[in-house]
C-alpha cells in the first residue's frame, strides 16, 4: 500500500509511524513544511489525561496515556512529566463512567473530589457550590514537538520518507500536486495539516468537512500557584501547567476563528482575561508581579472534536479537527486510524 501523508505534525508522523509498524511493507511518504515553527504541534500546551466526558474519546486518552506510561520511547521522546491532573466539573453529575474508563487502562490513578475536598488540597478559590473535580494521579503534560521530531527520525530510520516539500493541491486518482510542479500518486492520501486542512481542501475543490481554523493562545508566567500540576476549569475553560523549573502556563479559550495559520496576532483582550481569571480562581497576581511571554498560534477544530480519520473523496482522507486537545489522544488515535486505513 502507497500512502501519502500532508502534514508533518505529531497527529501525522505517529499515523506514519503506526503504518510503518503494521506493515512494514507499505511505501508511506510524509510531506512536512520547510518549517515548523510556531505551528500547532509546537505551540501545544500538551496535556495528557484519561479524563473525557463522552466514553469513547475517554478511552482513546486513558489507553494512549496507558501506552505512553508504558513504552519508555515514547515517554522520553514526548519528555513526559507525570505533575497529575485536576479537572474542575460544574457538578458531580455523569462523571462516574468516565472515572470507571479510566480505572480500567490506568487502575487507581482517577478519584472524585467535591468542593470543600479540593479547597484543602488546591488552591482553587470562589468555586460555585456543587463542582466536582476528577483528580488524576497517572497524567501530567508531554512535548507534542519533541515526540513529533523523534517519531520523524524513527521514520526516515525505518525506510520511510519525510520531505520538505509543501503540497499544492490533492487531485482525483488520488494523487499530490507538489510545489516543485511534480505529482505523486498514492492507494491513499490523508491530510493531517492541521490549520493548514480547510484550505488545502478548498484548494483542490474538496469540501472542508467541518473543519475550521481557530486561533489558540497561552501565557507563561514567571512563579504560579504551588502544588498545582495540570488542570482546567469547565466554567471557563480555563486550563494550565507547570511550566519549566519556575513557571506556569495559562490559557483560556480563543474566540476567534478562521485565523490565518500562517500569521496569528496576539490577542491583548485575552492576555488580560486570563490575568483577571487567575487572580479569581487561583488568586495569584501573575499579571503584576511577573514577566510573561504569549505563545499564538492556530489549531484545526471540528465539531464534534475528535482527532479521527474522516474520509473527503474517495481514498482521501483527513486525520485533524481535535480541537486543541489532540496530545491528549493523538497515541491511540493514529493507532486506530492506521488499522481503519489498512482495514
Amino acid at each position: 500500500m502507497r500512502v501519502g501523508i500532508v502534514g508533518g505534525g505529531v497527529a501525522g508522523a505517529l499515523l506514519a509511524w503506526r503504518l510503518r509498524q503494521a506493515a512494514p511493507r507499505n511505501t508511506i511518504d510524509v510531506y512536512t513544511a520547510r518549517s515548523t515553527d510556531g505551528d500547532a504541534t509546537s505551540a501545544s500546551g500538551g496535556l495528557v489525561r484519561g479524563f473525557e466526558w463522552l466514553e469513547p474519546v475517554c478511552r482513546l486518552a486513558a489507553s494512549g496515556l496507558a501506552e505512553l506510561r508504558a513504552n519508555p520511547a515514547l515517554r522520553a521522546a514526548s519528555d513526559y512529566r507525570e505533575v497529575g491532573s485536576v479537572y474542575l466539573a460544574r457538578s458531580g453529575e455523569g462523571l462516574a463512567d468516565p472515572v470507571r474508563v479510566i480505572g480500567e487502562a490506568l487502575p487507581g490513578s482517577a478519584t472524585l473530589l467535591t468542593g470543600p475536598e479540593l479547597a484543602a488540597r488546591y488552591p482553587f478559590r470562589g468555586l460555585p457550590s456543587g463542582v466536582t473535580a476528577v483528580v488524576e494521579r497517572h497524567a501530567g503534560f508531554v512535548s507534542p514537538a519533541g515526540l513529533r521530531d523523534a517519531v520523524l527520525g524513527w521514520l526516515t530510520d525505518r525506510g520511510a520518507s519525510v520531505r520538505r516539500m509543501p503540497v499544492v493541491t490533492v487531485d482525483p486518482a488520488p494523487a499530490l500536486r507538489l510545489a516543485d510542479g511534480t505529482n505523486a500518486g498514492y492507494d491513499a492520501v490523508v491530510l493531517a495539516a492541521g490549520p493548514w486542512t480547510p484550505a488545502l481542501l478548498a484548494a483542490s475543490g474538496l469540501p472542508a468537512g467541518g473543519l475550521r481554523v481557530k486561533q489558540i493562545q497561552y501565557t507563561v508566567y514567571e512563579g504560579g500557584p504551588a502544588g498545582l500540576g495540570t488542570f482546567v476549569w469547565e466554567g471557563t475553560g480555563m486550563w494550565g501547567r507547570p511550566a519549566g523549573d519556575a513557571g506556569f502556563l495559562l490559557g483560556l479559550p480563543s474566540d476567534h476563528w478562521d485565523v490565518d495559520p500562517a500569521g496569528p496576532r496576539p490577542d491583548v483582550a485575552l492576555i488580560d482575561r486570563v490575568a483577571s481569571e487567575a487572580r479569581r480562581l487561583l488568586g495569584h497576581p501573575l499579571a503584576e508581579h511577573c514577566p510573561h511571554r504569549t505563545t499564538v498560534s492556530s489549531d484545526c477544530y471540528h465539531d464534534p472534536p475528535g482527532l479521527e480519520l474522516r474520509e473527503v473523496a474517495p481514498g482521501v482522507f483527513t486525520f485533524t479537527g481535535g480541537s486543541g486537545g489532540a496530545a491528549k489522544t493523538v497515541v491511540a488515535a493514529s493507532r486506530v486510524a492506521a488499522a481503519e486505513l489498512l482495514g
